[in-house]
């Protein structure tokens, strides 16, 4: 049986922009966030293809990897994920497989199966690229191809890339693609930060359809975890303020820059919206280090789950710089 203690604890940073700053501020926060979970201990640090979202900076998401990993020294950086029907399997193999080279052994790269942006976004990204999701399962197949040793038959190479090997992870919101990972015997990553209402059904379909591959001998999974720690549960409510204005605004299609915390949520949402967010933040770990703990143990207990990713929305960067020091001194010791 898994404990807190045995679980591997990483960031999922969604590189923030506030509403009184730009995109260069949020990406060399990036850098400084990444090298302050480094030096106290994360497993590592991934950020996520986005498109036409004012309020994230990662949409050029291996470009922003190659930053990240040449300011930090040990800890793995990588894409949670890249949006692959947006991309021939090709170019992210040239774009990883360089990764790779210049970072031997720090490098990760999770697919996802949706366009990470709306349809409008989508067309404008893919032009003749059909890029639908129905091909994730042949272009995840061609990307394990080019990332691993060249064959006497193959015509088209990834240069670099080929005999990289660089792990390749699968992620998803839904059951699709925690069946296809148990197929590929590819570790699984679930987006339980925002969809936690199938985690639990999507672990078990992970785990009964896994198959031992070259890549794993057994299962392993990992959960996106909300996170807004604080020294008291008090303050954390308030901190997490900001977080529920920004999914609110997901949810009204408006502007999703940061927002500093308010006091209050009474008047800025109506009641089903609220029931709307906290569906959206099930998972939500907000609070107290003592709190938080006691409900990360039910975490894992119920899930035993292999590592924990966490992502942290919060106006000022000196109190996310906090919150995932707080968690690693209730995690890490």
């Amino acid at each position: 049986m898994k404990r807190l203690a045995d679980v591997k604890i990483s960031t999922l940073d969604l590189v923030p922009v506030r509403q009184d700053a730009g995109p260069a501020q949020s990406l060399r926060n990036s850098l400084d966030l990444a090298q302050h979970v480094e030096r106290l201990g994360y497993n590592r640090f991934w950020v996520a293809e986005h498109h036409n979202m004012d309020g994230i900076a990662s949409s050029a998401t291996s470009v922003l990897l190659a930053y990240l990993a040449g300011g930090t020294s040990t800890i793995r950086v990588g894409a949670g994920g890249v949006m692959l029907p947006n991309h021939a399997p090709l170019v992210i193999a040239e774009q990883f497989g360089t990764l790779a080279s210049l970072y031997p052994g720090r490098i990760d790269l999770g697919l996802g199966r949706a366009p990470g942006s709306d349809q409008m976004t989508a067309r404008a990204l893919r032009r003749e690229r059909s890029g639908s999701a129905d091909d994730f399962p042949d272009d995840v197949e061609e990307l394990l191809r080019y990332l691993g040793p060249r064959t006497p038959d193959q015509k088209v190479i990834a240069v670099p890339g080929t005999g990289t090997n660089v792990p390749v992870w699968l992620l998803g919101s839904s059951l699709f693609s925690a069946q296809l990972a148990g197929m590929r015997g590819l570790p699984y990553a679930f987006a339980s930060h925002f969809a936690p209402r199938y985690m639990h059904e999507a672990i078990r379909v992970y785990r009964n359809h896994f198959e031992p591959s070259i890549y794993l001998d057994e299962p392993y999974v990992m959960l996106g975890v909300p996170l807004v720690a604080a020294d008291t549960d008090e303050h954390a409510d308030f901190l997490a303020t900001s977080l529920y204005q920004r999914i609110l605004s997901l949810m009204r299609g408006q502007s999703l820059v940061q927002k500093p915390p308010v006091k209050t949520m009474d008047g800025l949402w109506l009641p089903h919206e609220r029931e709307a967010v906290a569906d959206f933040l099930g998972l939500a770990m907000v609070g107290s280090p003592l709190k938080i703990r006691a409900k990360l143990e039910v975490l894992v207990e119920q899930t035993q789950a292999d590592e924990l990713i966490f992502t942290c929305d919060m106006y000022e960067h000196a109190d996310r710089l906090r919150s995932y020091e707080l968690l690693a001194q209730t995690v890490l010791g």
